[in-house]
């Protein structure tokens, strides 16, 4: 689950969306990328810096020169890989065990079907 967090939290960010569709068309560099984007250098980098940390982004060397590209096998599977989280029956995942008991016991939980049938329940005043 880490590392969803770590790729969803780097893809929350309407900049790195923008960054990551242009690599989408070709790989490219940071001058490529701030004359397309009109924004600095720096901050292109730093963007760059954090869809490399979620292994979103690869990058090579030419001579001198750094350019970035989508990395497509990370991406994929990563994508199947949370489709696949989100199908698995809950009870199986052992870090929501916690959520998994309680989750079971809502059909029986008197405030929440007061909650859903709009009922005022006998602790709650008039």
């Amino acid at each position: 689950m880490e590392l969803f967090v770590k790729i969803f939290k780097a893809l929350g960010e309407p900049t790195r969306l923008r960054i990551l569709r242009l690599l989408a068309v070709r790989p490219m560099y940071v001058c490529e990328l701030e004359s397309v984007l009109g924004i600095s250098q720096p901050r292109i980098s730093q963007h760059l810096k954090v869809l490399k940390e979620a292994t979103i982004l690869r990058e090579a060397k030419e001579a001198q020169k750094t350019f970035y590209m989508l990395n497509g096998d990370i991406t994929e599977r990563t994508l199947n890989d949370f489709l696949e989280f989100l199908r698995v029956d809950i009870g199986q995942l052992p870090e929501f065990k916690e959520e998994s008991a309680r989750l079971e016991k809502l059909e029986n939980d008197s405030c929440i079907i007061n909650c859903k049938t709009g009922q005022k329940s006998d602790s709650q005043p008039a």
